[in-house]
């Protein structure tokens, strides 16, 4: 089968499995919102046009903008003694957030150095209960699967986010270890932890209980298929993981969601952005974006993409600075979904970066802290960002090699300090073995530090 039946095959699928044949009329349609190419956020954010989903097993009207607490701000103690949640910046965050719609809260007790919790609580306190959705997990994905180290885990998570019930509450990151299925049992089913939080969800403590899901598609469907009656699954999807998943790191999103509607679970979104990496394409792809929409960012392209199909409940991001928290506002306010052409221009976008030299990392910062120092997210951020630029260079004859080479290694040592930086990863792949994307870390490492290597050394690639 030709490459272009193929393309048309995937684009029929999809609009099958998302339903947005449905929405022919609003084709063509282009949203109000006056947002730059690069990102930058212009005019009004509106305050009551949020796109909203119903959870058709509680009613719950979701925000389809989901608020991911994974990357709160951090701010230097006034001691200097190290770092901490700045939480003015998150009750600031959580507020506009708020007053503009948005009302789903995404946690867990292992999110930013087990700070989000605390940190989201507060800011979410000050509001009235019924007005936002909070979302935490069972994070016991490195402990020795003790049932009452998870019950503590459970109650201090209640604690934490001073709340009485959770409204969403997640089994984490379903689909890794060794043997994943074996791995799933030992995290939940021997030690009865799966009967306490059924339980949990009777007594109405948790009001909807699901999972995500990282890795190994046998648990995809050997937890789908169980006995439960699940209320959600949380699965990584966006344009490039559409049919382009690395099997090795996560599963195709086409794969995942249709099966999820084959069961009647509706979705929740994570990394709609690939960890960033889509709201930073490269400049040949950016170009076929403008030719469409020239005043669009890449990021309103990926959002739009993750909140069309009919099944999703509502996309996470993990908004730092208010530019970003306003820019998907106004992406959702209302959402317009995409239509033929530009699901093509997706294609020949996702084409260009499957063949680029990306580290597939999200920055998710599970691989932290390194026992020896090092910056792994900001090792493969600062990589990444120069793949994005196209400034990665393949020989000493490139051009402008002069000018990309210096901005490499400046730009290194200005984001990651040279103690954190790949030169001193030491192969104890310790953090490969909590990478949801199953990133072989340490040969990465190697990698860029060859790179660099030679960057320095003026040596030909």
């Amino acid at each position: 089968m030709g490459n272009d039946n193929k393309k048309e095959i995937s684009r029929r699928n999809f609009l099958k499995l998302t339903g947005v044949a449905t929405a022919a009329a609003l084709y063509g349609c282009k949203s109000e919102n006056k947002v730059s190419a690069e990102g930058g956020a212009a005019g009004e954010v509106p305050a009551d046009k949020m796109t909203y989903r119903i959870n058709r097993n509680t009613g719950d009207r979701v925000s389809l903008l989901g608020y991911g607490c994974m990357r709160w701000p951090l701010k230097q103690k006034a001691d200097g003694s190290g770092e901490e949640i700045d939480q003015e910046t998150v009750n600031e965050l959580v507020d506009y957030a708020i007053a503009h719609g948005v009302n789903y809260f995404d946690t867990a007790p292992v999110y930013v150095r087990g700070w989000s919790e605390a940190a989201t609580g507060i800011a979410l306190k000050r509001h009235p209960r019924d007005s936002f959705f909070v979302a935490t997990k069972m994070s016991n994905q490195r402990g020795d699967f003790d049932l009452q180290s998870a019950l503590n885990m459970y109650r201090h998570s209640l604690n934490e986010l001073q709340v009485d019930y959770f409204d969403y509450y997640l089994l984490h990151t379903i689909g890794g270890g060794d043997d994943g299925i074996e791995t799933f049992r030992k995290r939940f089913i021997y030690n009865g932890l799966l009967d306490f939080l059924l339980k949990e969800r009777e007594d109405g403590r948790i009001r909807n209980l699901g999972w995500s899901f990282h890795g190994d598609v046998k648990v995809f469907d050997y937890v789908l298929a169980m006995d439960v009656k699940w209320d959600f699954c949380q699965i990584q999807l966006n344009y490039q993981d559409w049919q382009h998943a690395d099997n090795v790191r996560n599963i195709n999103a086409e794969y995942l969601y249709g099966e999820l509607v084959k069961y009647n679970v509706p979705a929740i979104i994570m990394e709609p952005l690939l960890g960033g990496r889509l709201a930073r394409v490269p400049a040949q792809a950016m170009s076929i974006m403008k030719e469409v929409h020239p005043a669009d960012s890449p990021a309103q392209w990926a959002f739009r993409y993750a909140g069309t199909p009919d099944n999703v409940l509502t996309v996470l991001s993990g908004m730092v600075y208010m530019e970003h928290l306003q820019e998907n506002i106004r992406t959702y306010a209302p959402l317009v979904p995409l239509n033929e052409q530009e699901y093509e221009t997706l294609e020949k976008v996702t084409e260009i970066l499957v063949d680029s030299d990306y580290i597939q990392c999200t920055e998710c910062q599970y691989c932290m802290p390194c026992p020896y120092g090092i910056d792994i997210p900001g090792t493969f951020g600062h990589y990444n960002r120069c793949v994005s630029a196209g400034k990665i260079l393949k020989s000493a004859n490139d051009e402008n090699y002069k000018k990309a080479r210096r901005e490499f290694l400046v730009g290194y040592d200005r984001s990651v300090p040279k103690l954190r930086q790949a030169n001193h990863c030491i192969g104890c792949a310790i953090c490969g073995t909590h990478c949801p994307q199953r990133i072989n870390i340490p040969d990465e490492m190697r990698r860029i530090d060859l790179y660099v290597e030679q960057l320095k050394q003026k040596m030909d690639f």
